[in-house]
């Protein structure tokens, strides 16, 4: 696997970056001290990702939010909300990629948007997760929910293989049937083939094969065509394909939420420490609240559908307490993007709900609304009740973090992008765990954050765009520059853009995020290569 590096906390690279034969320092804080791996009797870990779920979602996050979010509140009260917590990406698939592997997946093949319903296995066979790592502890490992990371679908022919698979190079206007699958082979490099020891959930909920998948084979057999016009029309799920006769999208998040409080049950008895990787459905779409949730907000599904996503968050948290293990368990509750724009938005700015809070954009932006989450810790005896963080951490932090929770070592060719933030959550560390941090918009366009500096290298959102919310065409159309700087730290809704006026941090960060990509990480370490070739566009500063 390479030579390994030790697993204490990352401390900042050094902020200096040569620009043509210049030094450039960065005007952020100097790095905290190191905390080694602490904890003798290795703690439980589960993770809660919810799936487009805006920061202003969250009412414990977002004071003003008018969706009743109770267990989070709970869960807050217990814990510590970092407060400028960030996806991998604004859209979902790279984002999951990045939270088990540690790495951006913008080093990988997708390079934009996400995998589509047949596409192959995203994270290669020979890499390291955070599921093998925690095994390799001897933790118990187990993945409940939604995957969206890619299979080996069981075609029958290599010819539908071609058809179908690999989605996202167009196949429009035809859909996989039934016929075209031979549903008792098993779905080959899934979640028990990267490192999980179980898998109960659904790929992806607005997508085909519509039905469970336990380990490596369907629930049921995937033998009917789905048809969207059986389901009302706020649902919004996607393809049609087959389906399991009686599947129903209401009955996803209660059964993986079960499967999720009997896993608890399941490995608090047998007194080995476990990981838990709770993907959540919701409150993506289909928006479909179960029928006692229905109506349940006063506003919309939507948010009735996020209240029940919260449910689900108790479960979970009332199962660690009757199981004897909450505290010993290092619980987090974060979200893989921004709230989605486009399954019912309107009904919520109605009420005065702002899912995004004081930021602007959404799922799929390469502003902050498309990335910053809401993050919530809770680990009893170490983390302080009630406190907050504002310190800048990503969802590929985890492997770091849970190295150095658990003493593990991460090797050169793993974790690339993966800090560790301990020091954060016990309250030691006396500066940033982060030299920057990269973001990835879902037209594949990047941006790079350093202390109050955040450099997006596109001229819009680089999400979906509309006349109000330019995406990048339309920001082209507009004469608007290149690239956008704003100082978050008297700009968080970035409506100013200075790039004109600090033309110096332009360079340096360009330069920044240039050495990440050629270096093929952003952590201490040998280089490492790119799936793909990654190339950065030059920034054309010219002024508005």
């Amino acid at each position: 696997m390479g030579k390994r590096r030790s697993l204490e906390p990352t401390m900042l690279l050094p902020l200096m970056v040569a620009v043509s034969g210049l030094m450039l320092t960065a005007d952020v804080p100097a790095a905290g001290s190191a905390t080694p791996p602490m904890h003798p009797s290795k703690p439980n870990i589960v993770i809660i990702l919810a799936d487009d779920l805006g920061v202003g979602d969250v009412r414990c996050c977002f004071k003003d939010g008018k969706i009743a979010t109770p267990n989070l509140d709970r869960l807050a009260s217990q814990g510590m909300i970092f407060t400028d917590a960030h996806s991998g990406s604004a859209v979902c698939t790279p984002t999951r990629y990045g939270i088990l592997t540690g790495r951006y997946a913008w080093r990988t093949y997708l390079r934009s948007s996400v995998l589509a319903a047949y596409d192959d296995p995203l994270i290669a066979a020979d890499r390291l997760t955070l599921a093998g790592m925690l095994k390799q502890q001897g933790y118990a490992t187990d993945c409940v929910g939604k995957w969206h990371l890619g299979w080996d679908w069981p075609f029958r022919s290599a010819d539908m293989r071609q058809k179908y698979g690999r989605a996202h190079k167009g196949c429009v206007g035809q859909y996989a049937e039934p016929k075209d699958f031979d549903w008792s082979q098993p779905i080959a490099n899934g979640p028990t083939a990267r490192g999980f020891d179980t898998y109960f959930g659904t790929h992806v909920p607005n997508q085909p094969p519509y039905c469970f998948i336990e380990n490596d084979r369907t629930v049921g057999l995937p033998s009917a065509m789905f048809d969207r016009k059986t389901v009302p029309a706020y649902y919004c799920v996607g393809s049609p394909g087959p389906i399991v006769p009686g599947h129903t999208f209401e009955a996803i998040l209660p059964a993986i939420t079960k499967r999720a409080t009997e896993v608890i049950a399941r490995r608090a008895a047998a007194k080995q420490p476990f990981f838990l990787y709770f993907a959540l459905t919701s409150p993506h779409e289909p928006v479909a609240p179960s029928k006692q949730w229905l109506g349940k907000s006063g506003i919309s599904p939507l948010a009735d559908f996020i209240m029940q996503t919260d449910d689900a968050v108790g479960q979970v948290m009332r199962a660690l307490e009757d199981s004897g293990v909450a505290d010993n368990t290092l619980l987090i509750f974060t979200a893989d993007n921004g709230h989605c724009p486009y399954t019912g938005l309107t009904p919520l700015l109605k009420a005065g709900h702002r899912p995004s809070g004081p930021y602007r954009g959404y799922k799929a932006d390469i502003w902050e609304g498309g990335h910053r989450e809401p993050f919530i810790a809770r680990w009893p005896g170490r983390v302080k009740p009630g406190s907050t963080c504002s310190d800048v951490i990503c969802l590929t932090d985890f492997m770091a973090t849970f190295a150095a929770v658990t003493g593990a070592e991460i090797p050169a060719n793993a974790g690339e992008d993966s800090v560790s933030f301990l020091g954060d959550l016990l309250g030691t560390a006396s500066g940033p765990c982060r030299e920057a941090v990269v973001h990835q918009g879902c037209n594949g366009g990047l941006s790079i954050r350093q202390g109050q500096w955040k450099l997006e290298c596109t001229p819009g959102s680089n999400g979906y765009g509309s006349a109000s919310k330019p995406g990048d065409a339309e920001a082209r159309k507009q004469g608007l520059p290149e690239v956008q700087l704003y100082n978050l730290s008297t700009d968080v809704a970035e409506q100013k853009n200075l790039q004109a006026e600090h033309q110096e941090v332009v360079a340096r960060l360009t330069a920044l995020l240039r050495k990440y990509i050629d270096d093929g990480r952003s952590t201490p370490g040998p280089k490492q290569k790119n799936d793909v070739p990654v190339k950065l566009p030059v920034a054309n500063l010219r002024r508005p």
